[in-house]
């Protein structure tokens, strides 16, 4: 039986903040990390003299690559004036910044800081595509880039393997994304602020403009069974089941929990928290699970004495479309193969009983790696302070949210559990 882990010291977010996401050639990583700290530190009710931060985590993945610049950590501290004290950065690939988080929960829980800053950043957009298919590849392990397998190619293999044992079609990933792009349009933080069906008519009435054929779509999923509309990219992964490539930076205030009422009466607190690591895909057993979120899961809800049945809604990880499907099965939303089916009836919609991806999701609301982690305990923190405007979760109990954060191409995974009281 794995033990079950407890924090020495209770820990809670009192502010929290994002920049928009979307693609910024004309700015950097100090830009949207500036824009983030500003806006988390307007959350902050009764205010935060920075001098009393004791230090910073932040996350970033392959900004080395990406605009060929190193030692974010010190770059960040620099900028917002906290030097000497201690900056680190954090490396997980996508889950960079939720590592963060983590380190940061860890340093307030051991008692040696009791005031920390926690956040991500990353700048994309500066590449082509080409190039950025390259940088994410160095996330996969060494026999997958070797064989060519990029991200899509790998998720469209574990769509694949899930189609084949549960019976499950590209109808379910039509679903996922219908449903995220309904929800993106409600946040103003996101990349992709347009519904499929505002799309799909975009396209017809542009086509009536220019006297061309006008396409005959009854419906959304006409439209993504369109591949002139839709075209595929890594069956049986099309253009919208993908992520885009973004720019943007978030970030949260840790405290000790004897410290959260000095800065708000309305703190969230860290209930659970679990990291996993997996497999390369040529070693996995079975594609159609993620052994590093089962394990992140299991400790998380041991840590909270919780299960899945507490969570209310949650962020997860949905680069690619069937990665949400995995996901909630995989962190006992729903039963292995059952997902899908849950998802067709309406279950994770804004308005469901277990809301998935409030935000839009990394498919909508955007993928800038390093920021991803923290901008999903963003989104937890909107929605369990009441402050998610028009998307917001329609339930007046609403207590407790999660975010699950995946790095690579399974090998690290976190899954944190927040509380408000």
């Amino acid at each position: 039986m794995k033990k079950t882990r407890k924090l020495n010291r209770n820990v809670a977010i009192v502010g929290a903040g994002m920049s928009r996401f979307g693609m910024y050639r004309d700015r950097d990583c100090r830009d949207f990390f500036s824009e983030a700290f500003q806006e988390m530190m307007a959350s902050i009710d009764k205010g935060l003299d920075i001098n009393d931060i004791d230090a910073m985590y932040l996350g970033n993945f392959s900004n080395d690559f990406f605009v060929h610049q190193a030692h974010w950590g010190p770059i960040m501290s620099e900028l917002l004036g906290l030097v000497p004290k201690p900056a680190t950065r954090t490396e997980g690939a996508c889950a960079s910044s939720a590592l963060a988080f983590r380190e940061g929960v860890f340093a307030i829980a051991s008692g040696f800081y009791d005031i920390v800053l926690v956040g991500g950043a990353e700048q994309m957009s500066r590449c082509a595509t080409e190039e950025v298919a390259e940088g994410l590849a160095l996330a996969t392990f060494p026999d997958e880039g070797l064989a060519g397998f990029t991200f899509p190619g790998v998720f469209g293999a574990a769509a694949s393997a899930y189609f084949d044992r549960y019976g499950a079609t590209r109808d379910a990933l039509m679903d996922i994304t219908i449903k995220s792009h309904n929800n993106a349009p409600l946040n103003p933080k996101a990349q992709f602020k347009v519904s499929i069906r505002d799309l799909m008519n975009a396209k017809i009435e542009k086509a009536e403009q220019l006297g061309r054929p006008v396409p005959e779509w009854d419906d959304e999923k006409a439209f993504l069974w369109d591949p002139k509309a839709n075209p595929m990219v890594a069956w049986p992964m099309h253009l919208f089941d993908c992520c885009p490539i973004s720019d943007g930076a978030s970030c949260v205030l840790l405290v000790a929990e004897d410290l959260a009422k000095q800065f708000t009466d309305d703190p969230l607190y860290v209930a659970g928290i679990g990291q996993g690591s997996g497999r390369g895909m040529s070693s996995k057993p079975d594609l159609t699970y993620f052994e590093a979120t089962r394990y992140a899961a299991e400790e998380a809800y041991g840590m909270a004495g919780m299960t899945p049945e507490d969570v209310q809604f949650a962020e997860v990880h949905d680069c690619f479309s069937v990665a949400e499907l995995i996901h909630v099965e995989d962190l006992g939303f729903f039963k292995p193969g059952e997902g899908y089916k849950a998802i067709a009836d309406g279950a994770t919609r804004l308005d469901g009983p277990k809301p998935i991806n409030t935000s839009g999701g990394l498919k909508c609301k955007g993928h800038p790696v390093g920021a991803t982690g923290v901008s999903q305990m963003v989104e937890i923190w909107s929605q369990l302070r009441g402050i998610a405007g028009e998307r917001q979760i329609p339930n007046p109990n609403l207590r407790i949210g999660a975010t699950h954060n995946l790095g690579g191409t399974g090998g690290t995974c976190t899954f944190t559990i927040l509380e408000r009281r």
